[in-house]
């Protein structure tokens, strides 16, 4: 099969699109290829919009946008297409993972709730192709959290049969799985650790007004000076003492945070902006190292591979490493692939997993009630499609 993987992650800034050819009716025996991958990024108008609807989103405007993101992705979709010199007749199903918009994890007397916008019958409707998407309801509705769903496909395409790796996604929102080693009995681990790249972006883009996107190169983060007491006060978050299974989102790690920190700090020169992205780089980079020690390290892996954005972050990094001498630190091109590409390629996974009626989610990293098929399929063959 050819399938196309579309993801809009937490960090808004585009639609990532993987083409990817899968042979094999297992996941044992899965064997997987990435034929193209790019990003189609969202211009500043669109951000805004996206942004808006989590910040403030009316029925109306979530309908449109829900919509317009369909055009978007669908346009993503045929992009990669085009770059790869073939056409939407050649790629057999698309896995739309749709953007995130509010993700409410369950509580003890409540399940959680998720909404990820990304209008599928127009993404059908414009290739020809057809779409699975809506991949976390169905783990919800099990009684868990949604997330992370990426684990499954981290076990079925990068276990080794030598040892336990540790894949670390660095997105808006920061993820990891702990993989055991091929055919071990051992379970897997796998869990939000916490805030990502989102409250990184979030300060750059305010101390810019909205010139810069992210924090290029880690820059400001170098030439700043951490807030030791702020960072404290950060690592006091009591989601950071959870145990797995847990997930979060911009609703607690994003835009809105940052705002309310710039309310109280007042920054009033570069020197105080440069600070805060500093403290912010290394409350990410503490976070995900207190995770590392406290969860993994114990089960005995000694490697850890970054994939998402902020595998391209030297101040992260460099902070990641000088936290964890105990384990060695890739990059993504440790499992073959472009950093970028991992999240996108999941979800063509998932979405092949769905067209198989294999169980894709991990009960021990999700909290659901047992293995469930995840996404729901909508047709897309067209009488004349393009």
């Amino acid at each position: 099969m050819r399938v196309i993987g579309l993801m809009s992650g937490t960090s808004l800034d585009g639609i990532d699109a993987a083409l990817v050819r899968l042979e094999g009716d297992s996941s044992d025996t899965l064997a997987w290829s990435i034929e193209g991958f790019l990003t189609r990024p969202y211009a500043a108008d669109e951000r805004a919009r996206i942004h808006d609807c989590i910040l403030r989103g009316d029925a109306a405007s979530l309908c449109r946008l829900h919509t317009d993101l369909g055009e978007w992705l669908a346009e993503a979709a045929l992009r990669v297409c085009q770059a790869a010199g073939i056409t939407a007749r050649d790629v057999d199903l698309i896995g739309s993972h749709g953007q995130t918009v509010w993700h409410e994890p369950p509580t003890a007397s409540r399940r959680g709730a998720t909404l990820q916008l990304g209008c599928p019958a127009t993404i059908a409707e414009r290739t020809g192709i057809r779409v699975v998407s809506d991949f976390r309801a169905r783990d919800m509705a099990a009684g868990g959290e949604g997330a992370p769903l990426v684990p499954w496909v981290d076990r079925a395409l990068f276990a080794e049969p030598d040892r336990a790796r540790v894949l670390l996604n660095i997105g808006g929102i920061a993820n990891l799985t702990h993989v055991p080693p091929r055919g071990s009995p051992d379970p897997l681990l796998a869990f939000d650790t916490g805030p990502g790249n989102a409250l990184m972006d979030a300060v750059v883009e305010l101390a810019s007004g909205g010139a810069e996107r992210y924090d290029r190169d880690g820059v400001r983060a170098a030439r700043g000076a951490i807030d030791g007491v702020l960072l404290e006060r950060l690592l006091a978050d009591d989601f950071l003492r959870r145990e797995p299974p847990r997930s979060t989102g911009r609703e607690r790690y994003g835009r809105p945070a940052v705002e309310r920190l710039v309310t109280e700090l007042q920054p009033a020169d570069e020197r105080a902006w440069d600070a805060l992205a500093a403290t912010l780089t290394a409350f990410t980079a503490e976070s995900i190292a207190r995770a590392v020690r406290t969860w993994v390290l114990p089960r005995g892996a000694r490697e850890l591979i970054v994939t998402g954005g902020g595998a391209r972050n030297p101040s992260l990094m460099r902070m990641l490493r000088e936290r964890l001498t105990e384990i060695e630190i890739a990059d993504g091109a440790a499992l073959g692939l472009d950093p970028d590409a991992k999240e996108a390629l999941a979800f063509a996974v998932l979405a092949w997993a769905h067209t198989h009626r294999i169980s894709a989610n991990e009960p021990a990293a999700t909290g659901a009630a047992g293995p469930r098929v995840l996404g729901s399929l909508t047709p897309g063959e067209l009488l004349n499609p393009e």
